[in-house]
């Protein structure tokens, strides 16, 4: 594809609204136009293009401030954090930029082989009831009988032995502690909030279901290493890159997801 070719197509994906206009320009100097080169073809006479990302409805931060972010400010009794900004705009805003309809599986499979810390127990996926147990051990009356079951009907059921850091996840404000005694998200101690079997406050379970427009950064393609390196430090100006790379912004409220590469190794047990 020559230079023409993708000039064309910038300015066909800034049409349809998958590149705000700094991003269109962005790569269009990487094309080597120049800033009056790139406006004169947007300038070009064009039909009337269907409503993009740049025409999404604002949603202003109930809380939120620039330069300050959020703060402490939901209350001493809160347990949601910046996850009290979700709301029905904030949905109608992240349905008005679909475009394609695409769906990618962002889910990892959970294996006994999944990566894990030493922080972490592996994950066991037991056989508990099995077609040939059943009719083995002969210890089920539905089973059995003759007259209930004259098919010989049996069934697979398994039991896991999970833990839950590895494969697909998300951390809940209870997860991480600091200080002495520790103490979480809005000052909640652990002494508290804990029990025998989870937590009190600030479970996953306080979780809503989060419908909101989203920003893929792909650090690990900015950077020209896939997957990034153990320990490899991803700063505001390493993201502030990927994003001007990508021609992309980020608004307040967006959910941002940063692409390291590293599920491709981590499925593979290393």
């Amino acid at each position: 594809m020559d230079r023409e070719d993708r000039a064309r197509g910038l300015v066909e994906d800034f049409r349809r609204g998958y590149l705000t206009r700094r991003g269109f320009l962005a790569k269009a100097a990487a094309l080597g136009l120049t800033a009056a080169g790139a406006a004169g073809l947007l300038a070009a006479p064009r039909v009337q293009r269907s409503a993009g990302a740049q025409d999404s409805p604002e949603v202003t931060p109930q809380k939120w401030e620039k330069g300050k972010g959020w703060g402490w400010v939901w209350g001493d009794d809160d347990q949601l954090g910046n996850l009290n900004e979700l709301s029905p705009e904030l949905t109608k805003k992240a349905l008005s930029l679909v475009k394609e309809g695409k769906t990618y599986d962002l889910g990892l499979a959970y294996k006994r082989s999944s990566y894990k810390f030493a922080g972490h127990n592996p994950g066991e996926i037991i056989s508990f009831r099995t077609p040939t147990g059943m009719m083995n051990q002969n210890d089920l009356d539905f089973v059995r009988s003759e007259e209930d079951n004259s098919l010989n009907t049996t069934f697979m059921s398994n039991a896991m032995f999970i833990s839950d850091n590895v494969a697909t996840q998300i951390d809940s404000l209870g997860h991480i502690y600091e200080g002495d005694p520790p103490h979480a998200y809005n000052g909640f101690r652990y002494d508290d909030i804990q029990s025998d079997w989870g937590l009190l406050k600030l479970g996953a379970d306080t979780i809503p279901p989060i419908v909101a427009p989203a920003t893929m950064i792909d650090v690990a393609k900015s950077a020209g290493e896939d997957p990034l390196p153990e320990s490899y430090a991803i700063g505001p100006d390493r993201l502030q890159k990927a994003l001007d790379e990508q021609g992309v912004d980020i608004d307040p409220l967006d959910v941002v997801l940063v692409r390291t590469g590293t599920a491709g190794v981590w499925m593979e047990g290393n």
